[in-house]
């Protein structure tokens, strides 16, 4: 050994092969690191790498998101063409946007439309009680308003001077009728005219007796809805003692917005609920439909009838009902629902997933929409059965493909927003719809969203309060809670303002957190719409 170790040459070898050994164990690739070469060498193209917070981002090497620090990701390629103004976006990211999907199918589509109204007499069975002769009152039967009566009853007596003359007249006559019988039947004939019945004049002729006090007799049944004398009154013939309502058949008179007077029709069943008769239902059918809608409420009168033998229905009753509209003319079309659609005052659109690609893949889609039903809306024109489009997290897409400079819902022609950073190789540009310039610099718009106090009771209010928002020029889409008193609101702020929101919603009768309803306005909404207290 010490020969070998003494010999230079075999120790300059070893020195050589223990600098070769030293090279490659500091400078040799770890796994890792070949398995990132490897994914770039893989099928002959460069990896991509981006985040899965913030799927804008495209690097060809690895790294830390320039935005929020996570570490990049490989962006799985796939084989499928992908059209250059799609947004693709990794599975990652989409579930934590929480993207749903929904594949479009036809549907029968049913309307539900919500009334609200009030139970009213029938105009038809309400009847005045008048007095057929000229006297003065000596005595009411009935003394208040509210009392039932029946068909027969004696309502009052009348003292009338005309009337006892006239039974004179009569005793007169029939001492000569035989001789006289026109006068005789002319005598009977005037006390015909005053509501005498023929037993009662026979009664006097053959009594002999005058009858000083007539009885006003009722015609029908009902309850007295007005009383309109006292005893002692002097009273002319034809003077109105009492106004009685026949209940047992109701009307119940209901509100309907112009919007939903294309659905409605005479012969629809209704359903209904009154809030005095917890429990139970009603239903009845539609038998009239005002043609003339009302210029302050703006809403025209839908009649039912229904019958009230058990009196539990009482006109002034606040009544809830339900119409299921058959909508016969959009038989056969597609049905999505309104969460899947984003409005941009013009267009209506939707995304629609590219089909048989591996990774979440949507292109936006302009479409036409017809009625609303509920929380879903028909689909006229833009999409057929089959296809896939996002049902939940649309805002997220959409939002991905501003910051992309792809096609989206406030830019229809692409191109990217400014974000103030310049993170790396991306480049932006001011294309958005709505941008403006100040001082060189370019300013992008997108939908603002805002909420504020609106106060409300019911539905009707809901409709009322979402209506005058949407009005406003800018407005995107509004929602009120009617439990919370507040609404949401999205909105383009180069075209409005809360300040105009407010006004639109206050002129439509409702106070907002910075203006108030004028009196008028307010006191012309429904009752079960008028939400201030009463003092």
């Amino acid at each position: 050994m010490k020969r070998i170790f003494s010999n230079k040459y075999i120790i300059y070898s070893l020195f050589v092969l223990g600098g070769i050994f030293l090279g490659w164990l500091f400078f040799h690739p770890s796994h890792d690191t070949a398995d990132k070469h490897s994914q770039i060498t893989q099928e002959g193209k460069a990896t991509i790498w981006t985040c899965s917070m913030h799927p804008q981002i495209r690097k060809e090497e690895p790294g830390k998101c320039p935005i929020c620090g996570m570490d990049l990701i490989p962006l799985n390629q796939s084989s499928v063409t992908v059209d250059e103004n799609a947004i693709h976006l990794t599975k990652e990211a989409a579930e934590l946007a929480n993207v749903l999907t929904s594949v479009v199918a036809k549907q029968d589509p049913v309307k539900e439309i919500r009334l609200y109204g009030k139970v009213q007499a029938d105009e038809r069975l309400l009847q005045s009680q008048v007095a057929h002769i000229a006297g003065r009152i000596e005595k009411l039967m009935v003394n208040f308003t509210g009392e039932g009566i029946q068909k027969g009853q004696t309502l009052a007596t009348i003292y009338s001077p005309e009337m006892v003359t006239a039974q004179q007249e009569l005793l007169e006559s029939a001492k000569t009728k035989q001789f006289q019988p026109e006068i005789y039947e002319a005598a009977k004939e005037k006390l015909r005219q005053w509501k005498f019945t023929e037993s009662q004049i026979a009664s006097i002729e053959h009594s002999g007796t005058v009858i000083n006090d007539f009885e006003v007799v009722s015609n029908t049944t009902g309850i007295v809805t007005a009383k309109r004398v006292n005893n002692g009154d002097y009273v002319s013939q034809g003077t109105i003692l009492f106004e009685i309502a026949d209940l047992s058949k109701v009307w119940v008179m209901f509100d309907a917005y112009e919007s939903d007077l294309p659905f409605l029709n005479i012969g629809d069943a209704v359903n209904f609920n009154v809030q005095a008769v917890p429990g139970k239902s009603f239903s009845g059918k539609i038998i009239f439909i005002d043609l003339v809608i009302d210029p302050t409420t703006r809403v025209s009168k839908v009649r039912v009838e229904i019958a009230n033998q058990s009196g539990k229905l009482k006109p002034e009753m606040f009544v809830t009902g339900i119409v299921n509209a058959n909508l016969s003319e959009y038989q056969g079309k597609m049905i999505i629902p309104s969460s899947a659609v984003l409005w941009t005052g013009k267009r209506s659109i939707v995304y629609v997933k590219q089909p048989d690609a591996d990774e979440p893949i949507f292109k936006i889609r302009e479409i036409t929409l017809g009625p609303m039903l509920g929380n879903s809306y028909i689909v006229i024109d833009g999409l057929t059965e089959g296809e896939e489009i996002v049902t939940q997290g649309t805002f997220s897409v959409d939002a991905a493909a501003q910051l992309e400079g792809k096609p989206s819902m406030m830019n229809a022609d692409g191109g990217k927003i400014s974000t103030g950073h310049n993170h790396g190789d991306t480049k932006t540009s001011s294309t958005l719809e709505g941008s403006s310039s100040h001082s060189g610099h370019t300013t992008n718009q997108i939908a603002k969203h805002e909420m504020f106090g609106v106060s409300g009771n019911c539905e009707m209010c809901k409709d009322r309060i979402e209506t005058a928002a949407k009005s406003v020029k800018g407005v995107l889409n509004a929602v009120w809670n009617d439990k919370t008193k507040q609404i949401h609101v999205e909105f383009n702020d180069m075209e409005t303002n809360l300040d105009a929101i407010q006004k639109a919603i206050a002129l439509a009768g409702h106070d907002t957190e910075k203006y108030k309803a004028d009196n008028a306005t307010y006191n012309a909404l429904p009752e079960c719409c008028r939400y201030r207290p009463l003092n």
